[in-house]
């Protein structure tokens, strides 16, 4: 099982990068590839967003919809699956609008992620802990918790990756 950890800005090629070491794992393993997205549909504009993602994609990829119980789709994961789960801070906003407990649930992808059966999964994340602090609570609240939570999934995963203009660069593995 390979883990890889995927983290960048917005628009760096981070998921450019993460669909591209998918292609490359599933034809490896012989296996299918399955987006875990987390994001959801609540305006057109989003809406158009992901039926885009989707054709870009193309029909050889299963997806899987998945805002909140993203350990459980970690979990359901087959052997000689590759998947892509984009993205951990849309999973992180869908938490805390749930009131979740973050760190409860980052232990439970964590757990999810290290009994997973799955030959690969490659976890994507907004780096947004480099910029100002924020002037609102809420917002340094998520700076806060996208930072614990990406140092939990970097201490989890086998590889950790930082895109930056779209240019991998290796950190770990």
């Amino acid at each position: 099982m390979s883990l890889v950890f995927v983290l960048g800005g917005a628009r760096s090629g981070k998921t450019r990068y993460a669909l591209s070491e998918a292609q490359r794992l599933a034809t490896e393993a012989g296996g299918r590839k399955v987006m875990i997205a987390t994001a959801e549909a609540l305006d057109g504009e989003m809406a158009d967003r992901i039926a885009r993602h989707k054709a870009e994609r193309g029909p050889d990829w299963a997806t899987l919809e998945v805002p909140l119980a993203l350990a459980e789709a970690i979990r359901s994961l087959r052997p000689r699956d590759v998947a892509v789960v984009d993205c951990l801070t849309l999973w992180l906003s869908n938490l805390m609008h749930a009131e979740a407990e973050i760190a409860d649930e980052t232990e439970a992808l964590i757990a999810a992620l290290d009994a997973s059966p799955a030959d690969a999964v490659i976890l994507i994340s907004n780096e947004v802990g480099q910029g100002i602090v924020p002037e609102n609570a809420l917002a340094r609240r998520f700076r806060d918790e996208a930072g614990w939570m990406h140092q939990a999934i970097a201490g989890a995963v086998d590889q950790m990756v930082v895109v930056q203009a779209g240019l991998p660069m290796v950190l770990k593995g």
